[in-house]
């Protein structure tokens, strides 16, 4: 029988090949052993986000996990992965449950587990789980009628939950009269909804249920956001783009020409607005693949900062136990202090607009502002679609340490704390990591500016592929 595997961001596999009802009973019967070895009376939020068949998946969770005596808080309609996680927080929950396969194409769908506190399940909590899933058939629950008389399944609104934290949380008389230049594309994802009733008067794209995603992976790079960047380019009132991917919980954001800033900058701006106008601090707490700018930014500002293994979980783990103000990903993960150690894309566009609302300033001008302390930079990334004995190949070769020179670039170090980062001295740096949630071999590079990043990125496509 087929083995589940989690990866870096929960279990995900092809809709109808093997993302099937069948292997979700098996994982929501052996997360439903989890939870009862948790407590005596254990309770679990259940959501979906838009994608083919999420209410489905969801339901045939609820009704697993309802057969073996747990509580599940059913939500209604599709929902973010953050507001599952906020659920699972504020209903006192042993752990949440969100039918979603985040910025993996249409094609996919996935299971993420959600901890009580609100974040990530730690890594052996999915090694936990992982180990109790069964090698046999899961038989069907009963009806969904029959849990509900039961009260082990009970309807929550969990969008409208999410909504009053945010209100509660922000200054929305600001917010409100910022968004008028702001433009939101949902990529067709869980955050259309929030964004509509949150903020009026932005200008929406892409903000209708369509599980097809017309095609188009729903991750916020740059690649996938051609509409934005041509409207915020052609329309002078707008002042800066925010996305969304498919569950909400990661970010892509526009400056008002129209410029894509990475998560790389994302993370330097909340850093300067969260000690400088907010007054707050604690530790940072960044995956491997974030620049060394925000390591020289946290010394400029006298913080400590900590480096993980790629993977929110890691993250979170952190952020749960440890004085944390940032924790964050390269790939638009991002999570502050003040809300749940989760990652929500909706939560720091919000923060981000607030920054620019409190400060009068675009956000390209304090990105200039940080530049006069550290310096400029960029980080580019190729994603290379290979053949799984060409990915171990050049995987191997790393391992080996076959790499010792890419074109005219030559290895000064090697970090392996997740993947291989190649040090190029004055040059930057290079790092190549299979991907943990997509079947593709991620190739990151760090240089003074875009070009150079690219000249390397191709210095190293050359090297490995020939």
């Amino acid at each position: 029988m087929y083995k589940i595997k989690f990866g870096t961001d929960g279990w995900r596999e092809i809709i109808a090949d093997q993302f099937t009802t069948a292997n979700v009973r098996r994982v929501a019967m052996a997360t439903a052993k989890w939870l009862k070895s948790q407590s005596e009376e254990p309770a679990c939020v259940v959501g979906h986000d838009c994608r083919f068949g999420g209410e489905m998946f969801a339901d045939e969770t609820a009704r697993i996990l309802a057969s073996q005596g747990i509580v599940v808080h059913l939500a209604k309609g599709f929902v973010s992965t953050p507001m599952v996680s906020l659920g699972a927080k504020k209903l006192n929950c042993t752990a949440g449950i969100i039918i979603t396969a985040s910025h993996n194409p249409h094609t996919y769908n996935g299971f993420k587990i959600k901890a009580g506190y609100g974040g990530p399940a730690s890594p052996k909590v999915i090694d936990d789980v992982e180990h109790l899933i069964s090698d046999m058939d899961v038989s069907p629950a009963l009806p969904d009628e029959h849990y509900r008389k039961m009260g082990k399944i009970i309807s929550v609104d969990l969008e409208t939950m999410y909504l009053d934290h945010v209100r509660s949380n922000f200054d929305m008389e600001a917010l409100t009269a910022a968004s008028e230049g702001m433009v939101y594309d949902a990529m067709y994802g869980a955050g259309q909804n929030v964004i509509k009733k949150l903020l009026p008067k932005a200008t929406l794209l892409h903000a209708n249920h369509n599980p097809g995603f017309e095609g188009r992976a729903p991750e916020p790079i740059l690649k996938n956001l051609p509409e934005i960047a041509a409207l915020i380019k052609s329309n002078p009132k707008f002042t800066c783009g925010l996305a969304t991917d498919g569950d909400a919980d990661r970010i892509g954001f526009f400056d008002e020409f129209g410029n894509f800033v990475d998560s790389h900058h994302l993370i330097l701006l909340l850093i300067a607005y969260l000690t400088e106008y907010k007054g707050l601090s604690g530790k940072v707490v960044k995956s491997f693949s974030v620049s060394d700018k925000v390591e020289q930014f946290c010394r400029v500002k006298g913080l400590e900062s900590i480096t993980t293994k790629i993977g929110f979980k890691y993250i979170c783990e952190y952020m749960v136990t440890d004085d944390v103000l940032i924790g964050a990903e390269e790939s638009g993960g991002i999570a502050i202090k003040g809300h749940i150690p989760e990652r929500d894309g909706i939560w720091m566009g919000l923060v981000l607009l607030e920054y620019m609302a409190k400060t009068g300033k675009t956000i390209a001008t304090l990105i200039r502002e940080i530049y006069q302390q550290i310096g400029s930079f960029a980080v580019e990334r190729y994603d290379l679609h290979l053949e799984q004995a060409q990915k171990d190949s050049i995987v191997n070769q790393c391992k080996s340490g076959d790499y010792a020179t890419f074109g005219n670039y030559i290895v000064q170090s090697i970090e392996e704390t997740d993947g291989f980062k190649f040090r190029l001295g004055d040059a930057g740096w290079v790092m190549i990591r299979p991907s943990g949630t997509e079947p593709v071999l991620r190739v990151y590079a760090e240089a003074a500016s875009s070009s150079e990043a690219f000249a390397i990125l191709d210095a190293v496509k050359t090297a490995i592929l020939n």
